[in-house]
């Protein structure tokens, strides 16, 4: 029989994330709805005020924050809703009106940013020293470094009434690929039929079966190869809004948009993608190690994802994963401890996959509300790094939030993955040291290398893609399916070189990636992946001097900028030597790994 999977209303309780947090009934959503629309519509009476002084301008700065902190509320009580059942009609509607809300909140406050570039540099200058504006001494600071970008108050509150329409393909996407996608069941392992999900893909691409494997991957990537056009469309439209919004802002490409956001040159980005290039031999060396310890003549995209050691017993209940990570993340101290295991006793964890479920996992949550985990937890050491990966990004969240303002309460996109990554680092050294089975080595060994390949040159290789086909459409090409598959396959081919035979299928996965929707965001996984890996070294090899700059870094949110926030923190991601010291730390794991399977290096 065909395994089923349990509705929404089946799930036990002590298992999903208790979304009463934020408001204990959809009535009460809807109360504060109408008050959120009502506080909007109230803004448009400080139009016009905030060039007649620094209380003036402190007065609508603080309005405008009460505003967006509860519009943040419900936006993430109605995504989350949704998210935890896509096909739910209800939550679909309220999703949707949330989405209008939101277009009418930026129209209403757009008159703001204009307001406040129009005061002249000197007033400014002694404006911000008063004790009204202290607070905003940095946000404007910044607000006034974006200024060159910065349209008048007519065409911002244009685009801003534009953004709902803007947001559309990549918000199809997103409810083709969760809501609507369905892939063929294959014969699983025990001779029966097996459903194909998103969240059992990666499960069934590690079954030591290779015709499961091979079944799996061409399920997927077939459901996807006959819906390539229609994806080929959706994201040149993301790519188009993109180019778009860059060149109405006076930026040479949206590239340089999406990094000045987060106020990083892009020479971060070259550097990454030329320093993984140089080390690329590194991946194809740990791709013929895969090869010889598969025992296989041919290595496919969907041998990738095998354990190397395949009998090894890691399968890790969701009861016995919590207390394994907090085990592991002891040497951050007993207050970041505390906080997690409270955090995850009290529901902050949507633990289990149920039908129309999103896919996935994520952080998310608002200033002043819990910051809650999706996962789709499969019982396994994958599932236990993705609890780890989110929980770093959480308790990012709750440091931010529990020590800025508002205004700084969020932390930037570029230290998004730091967090993550450095609870996984610290993890997997964990357990490493908690092992003397040569076997069970092998393998958390083969999932350090993994997560590096997968986090640090894969999402390169997104990197690259991205960036060519924004400059494709800033060039005046279209983005076909031909077009957008070509230029995926020679990336795969150059990334993974002569070591892997490359199916057909693989030159439509840029079809399933969401993160292409996001504009120049993969990047970021691999220079936080570096940056987590020096800062991990840093707590286990200095102790309280570098957990304490690291609760700082943890602390800081958008009080500084995320290149100063890292720099102070003990690393400095403005040159290659991040990434560098990355790809030894790689090549030191592939070594122990050689040597631990007595597989003779070649070459």
């Amino acid at each position: 029989m065909e395994e089923r999977i349990r509705t929404r209303q089946e799930m036990e309780e002590k298992d999903t994330w208790r979304l009463e947090d934020i408001f204990e009934c959809d009535q009460a959503w809807e109360e504060a709805f109408q008050e959120v629309a009502r506080k909007s519509d109230g803004m448009k009476a400080l139009k016009g005020t905030l060039g007649k002084g620094a209380k003036a301008m402190g007065a609508a700065l603080e309005a405008r924050d009460i505003l967006l902190e509860e519009f943040e509320r419900l936006h993430a009580y109605a995504h989350m809703r949704l998210d935890q059942d896509t096909a739910n009609g209800f939550y679909q509607g309220m999703d949707q009106r949330v989405k209008g809300l939101q277009s009418k909140v930026m129209a209403d406050t757009a008159f703001l940013i204009p307001e406040i570039l129009a005061v002249p540099e000197g007033t400014m200058a002694a404006w911000v020293e008063e004790e009204s504006l202290a607070t905003y001494r940095q946000h404007l600071e910044e607000i006034l470094e974006e200024k060159p970008h910065v349209l008048d108050e007519a065409r911002e509150s244009l685009l801003a009434q534009a953004a709902e329409v803007l947001q559309g393909s990549g918000q199809t996407f997103g409810m083709l690929n969760n809501a609507d996608l369905k892939f063929p069941p294959i014969t699983g392992e025990d001779g029966q039929p097996t459903p194909v999900t998103h969240s059992r893909f990666l499960p069934l691409l590690q079954s030591g079966n290779r015709e499961v494997r091979k079944a799996a991957y061409a399920s997927v990537c077939g459901v996807y190869g006959q819906f390539r056009n229609t994806f080929a469309s959706l994201l040149g439209n993301t790519v188009k809004k993109h180019v778009f919004t860059a060149r109405i802002r006076n930026f040479r490409s949206a590239r340089e948009a999406a990094l000045s956001a987060n106020h990083i040159p892009e020479t971060v980005y070259d550097n990454l993608v030329a320093t993984i290039r140089r080390n690329l031999p590194l991946l194809h060396r740990y791709l013929r190690l895969r090869k010889q310890m598969l025992g296989l003549d041919t290595l496919h995209m969907y041998d990738l994802h095998v354990p190397l050691v395949g009998d090894v017993e890691m399968e890790i209940p969701y009861g016995e994963a919590k207390g394994i990570l907090l085990d592991a993340l002891a040497p951050l101290g007993r207050d970041y401890n505390r906080i997690l295991a409270q955090g995850l006793s009290d529901r902050w964890v949507d633990v289990y996959e149920n039908r129309g479920k999103r896919s996935g996992a994520y952080s998310s949550g608002a200033y002043g509300t819990p910051p809650y985990i999706l996962m789709n937890y499969e019982g396994n050491l994958n599932s236990l790094f993705t609890l780890a990966h989110e929980a770093g990004h959480s308790m990012h969240s709750w440091y931010s939030r529990r020590s800025q303002p508002y205004v700084y309460g969020d932390y930037s996109i570029f230290v998004a993955e730091v967090a993550s990554t450095c609870n996984e680092s610290l993890l997997n050294r964990h357990l490493l040291s908690k092992t003397q089975d040569q076997r069970t080595k092998l393998h958390l060994l083969n999932h350090v290398l993994e997560g590096f390949r997968n986090t640090v040159f894969r999402q390169t290789l997104f990197a690259e893609f991205e960036h060519a086909i924004h400059k494709k459409v800033e060039e005046g090409e279209g983005l076909t399916a031909e077009l957008l598959s070509s230029l995926y396959l020679d990336l795969n081919r150059d990334y993974y070189g002569p070591e892997v035979e490359l199916d057909d299928s693989i030159a439509v996965e840029w079809s399933r990636i969401p993160h292409f929707h996001y504009n120049h965001y993969v990047y970021q996984y691999a220079t936080g992946y570096s940056a987590a890996a020096a800062l991990s070294r840093q707590i286990l090899g200095e102790g309280r001097p570098a957990v304490i700059r690291y609760l700082d870094f943890l602390a800081a949110g958008r009080s500084l900028k995320p290149i100063d926030a890292l720099r102070k923190a003990g690393v400095d991601m403005e040159t290659p030597e991040a990434v560098e010291a990355a790809c030894r730390v790689f090549e030191e794991t592939l070594l122990e790994m050689e040597a631990l399977a007595g597989v003779r290096r070649e070459g």
